[in-house]
């Protein structure tokens, strides 16, 4: 964990995240641990994190996601000098976006 976060049991939550192995179990888990606000924040600066990094302004943002000028500007801080944990995610989503895409029950017919 770097230096300049420091929650107690972050370290903890971050495994119950990592060992968590089907999208259903963490949807469960994290319906468990945050409230339906909390999941609709998170959720929503996910989206603004992803259209931010596809380039799409803060209007364009806004517009799509309802979020602030606030909350586009704290995620777009992160975004640029944050601990790349977005950037991370974002590459992984686009990851497994291209493996489900790859795979044979989304392939073509031939």
């Amino acid at each position: 964990m770097q230096d300049r976060l420091r929650i107690r049991g972050l370290d903890r939550l971050a495994a119950a995240v990592v060992a968590v192995r089907t999208t259903a179990e963490a949807v469960a888990f994290f319906e468990d641990l945050c409230t339906v606000a909390e999941l609709r924040s998170m959720s929503q600066r996910l989206e603004v994190a992803e259209l931010l990094a596809g380039g799409a302004t803060y209007a364009d943002v806004a517009e799509r996601t309802g979020a602030s000028t606030a909350t586009i500007s704290r995620v777009n801080r992160s975004l640029e000098y944050g601990a790349d944990g977005y950037k991370q995610v974002l590459a992984l989503l686009a990851g497994a976006s291209e493996d489900e895409e790859d795979s044979p029950s989304h392939s073509q017919p031939e």
